[in-house]
């Protein structure tokens, strides 16, 4: 079975914590400080592997947690950071982010990687708060927690060449004609409910892969019939070949079969249509085929060429092969998303994330005040309230973020409770 979309959860570690320790002497009982910072944690990193060809494995591992950074040690000993986790996938697959559907990576080329989920970074020892006021800090954090999140895993396919038309114009076959592929081929409509490919070689030795993708109906952008769920793969295309029935023998109009199956590609995705189109009037050993095609021809509007075969025939594959490798050699690849890269890991500019809010104030039906938001949240994570320092450091960074003033402009007063994530404050003036 061809497994078309997946939605995976993924978490990069978490960074290892830092420590507090002290220098100790032979006649001092406590000395400076001496703890290291901690690790940071593994990136969950997406890797293409071409010999992949489904999404298969991740209908059986759905989640990823990169492991956490090792922590600070004493005698100024950092912890390492822990080695990032290639999940390989293949070839032509889009990561998107389930809860904003904003696309992460396209991954298309063998050995390509993208950063997933981030690793946090590790918490700081005690040696980084020395001071000259407190040369002996009691006070560390915990490492920074690992992004996570749930994506949604797309195969696309990895076509230079599509073929698109109406069910049972002649696709299947033509296919398995011009290449090693053994689609299977009936005169019912849908037969092809997975995209098939073939690699096709041309007596001058160029190669390309070709796709007969699923038939198409109109209103398929919208959903109708089968359409919806396959029509996703000819984005990945450079080249489209429309093929359409000459003959007419299932009582349609050529012509307008042509605008039906356009339309439906320019209604999906408007930029299908910048893709450079090849004509294929197919079935011309039929009986009606020529003077079919003049009609064709008179209401063509578009600067497309067209090129009658009989895929049963085989007459005129020749040519048109040699147009289609042509056609190739001038056409760039449509990058779906831009992308920057960085020692060899492709990082994907996130267009569409929000804009982190460092905090906001709500309030629950028992009067209480809830706090919440990225920034205070991961300030909260990285604290370590077992020491008393540290607690009063972060009183400070709050006052520092405005978080007390805002509390009392919602009218918080002395002795009311605070809740931040699972645990509860109380507010003193």
């Amino acid at each position: 079975m061809f497994v078309d979309q997946v939605k995976v959860y993924v978490k990069g570690g978490d960074g290892g914590n830092g420590m507090v320790a002290f220098r100790r002497e032979k006649y001092v009982p406590k000395g400076g400080p001496a703890g290291g910072d901690g690790g940071k944690g593994a990136d969950v990193v997406f890797e293409v592997e071409e010999g992949l060809r489904t999404l298969m494995d991740f209908r059986y591992q759905r989640h990823f947690k990169a492991p956490r950074g090792e922590h600070g040690m004493s005698k100024n000993q950092h912890g390492k950071g822990a080695k990032d986790m290639i999940v390989k996938v293949p070839p032509g697959t889009v990561v998107t982010d389930a809860e904003t559907n904003a696309v992460i990576a396209d991954l298309t080329e063998h050995g390509q990687r993208a950063v997933i989920a981030k690793g946090g970074r590790g918490g700081r020892g005690n040696t980084r708060f020395a001071t000259p006021a407190n040369p002996a800090p009691e006070l560390s954090e915990h490492g920074e927690p690992g992004q996570e999140r749930n994506v949604v895993l797309e195969l696309k396919l990895l076509a230079d060449v599509g073929l698109v038309g109406f069910p049972s114009v002649g696709k299947s076959t033509l296919l398995s004609v011009v290449s090693s592929a053994k689609p299977k081929i009936a005169d019912y409509h849908f037969t092809t409910l997975v995209p098939n490919l073939g690699m096709v070689e041309t007596e001058d030795g160029r190669s390309f892969v070709m796709a007969d993708l699923p038939g198409l109906i109109e209103g398929a952008h919208s959903g109708v019939g089968l359409g919806h769920q396959f029509l996703r793969h000819i984005e990945r295309t450079r080249v489209i070949v429309h093929v359409i029935d000459m003959s007419a023998m299932e009582g349609r109009d050529p012509y307008e079969d042509y605008v039906t199956i356009n339309n439906e590609l320019e209604q999906y995705n408007l930029r299908l249509m910048e893709r450079p189109q090849i004509i294929v009037a197919n079935k011309m050993d039929m009986p009606e085929a020529e003077s079919n095609l003049e009609e064709f021809k008179k209401k063509l509007t578009e600067d497309y060429p067209i090129f009658p075969i009989s895929a049963v025939t085989r007459k005129g594959l020749r040519d048109l092969l040699f147009a289609i490798a042509d056609k190739l050699e001038d056409t760039p690849e449509f990058p779906l998303e831009a992308e920057t890269e960085d020692n060899g890991v492709h990082h994907v500019l996130y267009k569409h994330e929000a804009e982190q809010k460092e905090f906001e104030i709500s309030r629950d039906p028992d009067g209480s005040f809830v706090l919440s938001g990225d920034a205070v949240e991961k300030l909260f994570k990285m604290t370590d309230f077992s020491r008393d320092e540290s607690v009063k450091r972060f009183a400070r960074q709050l006052r520092g973020m405005g978080v007390d003033e805002a509390l009392r402009e919602k009218g918080a007063k002395d002795g009311d409770t605070v809740r931040l994530l699972e645990f509860e404050f109380e507010f003193i003036e």
